[in-house]
């Protein structure tokens, strides 16, 4: 838990580092690279949000295999 725990908070460091140093130099108008930073900023959090409901699913399961009777 703790390893997935640093990893997420490492991936949203590196996010805002990158939005940061895409923001001082990008090319674009700053309308349209806050567009653009808004769908990727939509599309992170989906993938993050699909991530958790996958290892929530995954994690239940286990749970329900624990708790269930042993035979013998």
């Amino acid at each position: 838990m703790r390893k997935m725990f640093g990893f997420l908070i490492g991936i949203l460091v590196g996010a805002l580092v990158g939005s940061t140093v895409a923001l001082l130099l990008a090319p674009e108008s700053g309308t349209q690279l806050r567009g653009e930073l808004r769908e990727r900023g939509q599309g992170f959090i989906k993938e993050i949000s699909h991530a958790a409901d996958t290892r929530r699913i995954e994690l239940r399961g286990r749970l329900e295999t624990l708790r269930a009777p042993k035979a013998g």
